[in-house]
Order: structure tokens, then C-alpha cells, then sequence
């Protein structure tokens, strides 16, 4: 059997990234296609040093420069890139996919699972909250951004004809897989690589959010909640355009730490007293990056974190949530937490965040494929039986 796995953008490793490289453990003889790929010699080695199939985007001049600046530019013409890949030499395609790569064209004969980690956030739900924070909301701009989006929006309900099975990385985006395609989907959590976490009992007086900084992680509702909590401390590890903006949100108690290696993240996750997170999340690897450590988590209740957050009501709470994004919503659930601290168990954070290790990933993605398998070549039989009898 051969395998095509296709994922939209190389050029670091964050959440989808990781899941990728879990792909290609499970089917190491897979070739990997890709959009673009950036990634430099000593970033490879989470694809086996693998080489990599790309579109045409990949040639255009600016984008090699700063993939991460320019990329918002090209996405007209993800479409087109997507569709040039001659996959039909494959028995299977699985794509990885949060923009684009689910749009693969595949034949009657190919098998296409696609693993979504959400539709695209920026041309359905969050359309304004996106335009918004880029500045184009409205004006000639905003106009002509809405007229590319409702293109894309076409083109992503018309390609989720060539799947035959989604797979959603949490029930959240399964719903939003069936609100946008009206497809179902399964559900297999995300890989965390929970053992780069170490086990740490004993906590400082601090709390700590993990995040890009960008507008609708609303890491400023954090900030602002801590602006009046002056006596608790508060550090922000991560990087983006909303840094200096959070700079004038930021009281004498509140550490701005931008960009960190892995390490001291490690380290931050290990001591904090709890961590903090307002965003709405497809999944959110950090929370249980945290939780791994031993760490609490107090969360916005919407989206992922809903589904890897054991609650006071669970008899093993790991954290506890909030529901409005504002500050005084995260003040009165700091206060709530300090009250309960004693009811919430390193321990039991530890055992929930075992629950998304990277080999219960691979075991549950090869069922699935392996039973979807056995299935299309049921259903294939019977076509070619029924051809015959016509």
C-alpha cells in the first residue's frame, strides 16, 4: 500500500507539526507533501530528515524570507497549490490539515482520511475577529479581505466533498466540523509529549499563561485581571504583534518574558503556583503541558480545554473554569482557586495529562486507519461485484 501524508506548512513546530511527526512514526513509509517547507537542517529531524514534496508557492521570493509574515498574502492561492499534487499513484491519503491540505483531489480508487485540527478559523467563525486584529475590519481593504474569504469559503465546503473520512483533534472542532461541512467526524486527541514535562509537587507563588500573542488568544484579559490583583504575581511567556500593546496593560506584578526556549518554558510550567488560559482553543497543548507538570489550570470553559480539564465537579479536578472572557471573570476565579487550592491534587494533573501521550496517538490513529481501510475495501468489492452483475 502506498501512502501520500499531506500537511500545509513547514517551517516550525507547533501543535499540527506535532502531529505530523506522529503520523509518519505510525506510517513511516509515507511521502510527505507539503505547501511550502522552510525548515532548516537541524529542524528536520521530527520528519526522519524526510524530503518533502512542495507547490509552487514554495519558489515565491518573498515568502522564503519570512514565512510566517508573508503567508497571510498567498492564501488565494492555496486552492490552486493544493490541487497540483499528483497523488494518483497512492493506495492512501492522509492529510493534516488547517487550512488547506484536505483539499488534495484524489480518485475513486484512493482511500482519503483527513485529520482536521479546525476548519479555517479565519474564513467561517472567526472571519471578523481576524480582520479586526490585522486592522482591514472595514474600508476597501476589509471589503476586498471578505470577497477573498467568501472564495475560500466556497472551496473549502466544495473539498470536503473528497474526503471520505474526518478525523477531529476534540469533540469542539467535530462540532465545527459538522457545522461547516455537515460531515461527521471521530475524535482522537492530539499527541502531547507529556514526558518532556517532568512531575513537580512543589510549587512557587506565581501563575503562568503560554501563548501567541496574538488578539484572540486574549491574553489581555489575563493581564488586565491581574492589573487588579497587585499582589499576585503573573508571567506571560510568548511573542506577537499584541506585545506592546500588553506592555501598557502591564502592572509592576506582571513579568512580559516574550519568546523563551523550551527549557525555561519547561521550568515556568514546573514551578507556577496555577496556569491561566482565556483563549478559546481548538485543542490547547499548553494547559496540558501544564497539567503534566503537576500544574492546575484555570480556563476560559469553551472549546478544548473543556475536554482535558477534569473540573471541580470531576472527583480528580485538575483545574477550574470561567465563563466570560474579562478580567473580573478571571479575578473571581483566581479567588475561587486560592479557596480550593488544597482540593486540587498535583497528582491527579499529572495522571489526566497522560491521557494524550504521543503512543496512545499512534495506537488509536492506526485502529482508525486500519478499520477505514478494511472498510473502503469491503465497499470496493462490492462495487466491482455489482459492475460485473450489471
Amino acid at each position: 500500500m502506498k501512502i501520500a501524508l499531506i500537511h500545509d506548512f513547514l517551517f516550525e513546530y507547533a501543535g499540527s507539526e506535532r502531529v505530523t511527526e506522529q503520523i509518519l512514526r505510525a506510517y513511516p513509509e509515507s511521502d510527505l507533501h507539503c505547501l511550502v517547507d522552510y525548515l532548516k537542517p537541524v529542524q528536520r529531524g521530527f520528519i526522519q530528515q524526510k524530503p518533502t514534496r512542495t507547490s509552487f508557492i514554495q519558489k515565491l521570493p518573498l515568502l522564503s524570507r519570512n514565512p510566517a509574515r508573508y503567508l497571510p498574502y498567498v492564501v488565494p492561492l492555496l486552492p490552486l497549490a493544493v490541487e497540483q499534487f499528483d497523488l494518483s499513484g497512492y493506495d492512501l491519503v492522509l492529510s493534516s490539515s488547517h487550512t488547506a491540505a484536505k483539499g488534495v483531489l484524489t480518485g475513486p480508487d484512493q482511500l482519503h482520511i483527513a485529520y482536521i485540527h479546525s476548519p479555517m478559523r479565519y474564513a467561517w467563525d472567526l472571519q471578523s475577529t481576524y480582520l479586526n486584529a490585522g486592522g482591514i475590519g472595514k474600508g476597501l481593504r476589509g471589503s476586498l479581505a471578505r470577497l477573498m474569504l467568501a472564495y475560500l469559503r466556497g472551496w473549502d465546503a466544495r473539498s470536503a466533498n473528497g474526503v471520505d473520512v474526518f478525523l477531529a483533534n476534540s469533540h469542539f472542532v467535530a462540532r465545527r466540523i459538522w457545522k461547516t461541512y455537515r460531515r461527521e467526524a471521530a475524535v482522537i486527541y492530539p499527541p502531547v509529549d507529556t514526558e518532556a514535562f517532568p512531575y513537580q509537587e512543589q510549587k512557587e507563588d506565581y501563575y503562568v499563561t503560554v501563548s501567541r500573542l496574538v488578539a484572540y488568544k486574549r491574553v489581555d484579559v489575563i493581564v488586565s485581571a491581574f492589573d487588579s490583583m497587585p499582589q499576585k504575581k503573573l508571567l506571560v511567556i510568548g511573542a506577537g504583534p499584541e506585545y506592546r500593546r500588553l506592555q501598557t496593560l502591564c502592572g509592576p506584578n506582571v513579568t512580559l518574558a516574550g519568546y523563551q526556549q523550551d527549557s525555561n518554558v519547561r521550568k515556568a510550567l514546573q514551578k507556577a503556583r496555577g496556569f491561566i488560559i482565556a483563549a478559546e482553543e481548538d485543542f490547547g497543548i499548553a494547559p496540558v503541558e501544564a497539567q503534566a507538570c503537576g500544574t492546575p489550570v484555570i480556563a476560559y470553559h469553551r472549546g478544548g480545554v473543556a475536554e482535558t480539564i477534569q473540573g471541580l465537579d470531576q472527583d480528580q479536578p485538575t483545574g477550574l473554569f470561567f465563563d466570560r472572557q474579562d478580567p473580573q471573570a478571571v479575578v473571581e476565579a483566581v479567588e475561587q482557586f486560592e479557596r480550593l487550592a488544597g482540593e486540587i491534587a498535583p497528582a491527579a494533573c499529572r495522571a489526566n495529562a497522560l491521557r494524550f501521550s504521543p503512543h496512545r496517538f499512534i495506537a488509536q490513529f492506526r485502529e482508525a486507519v486500519e478499520q477505514e481501510w478494511s472498510l473502503f475495501q469491503t465497499r470496493s468489492l462490492n462495487w466491482a461485484y455489482q459492475s460485473r452483475l450489471r
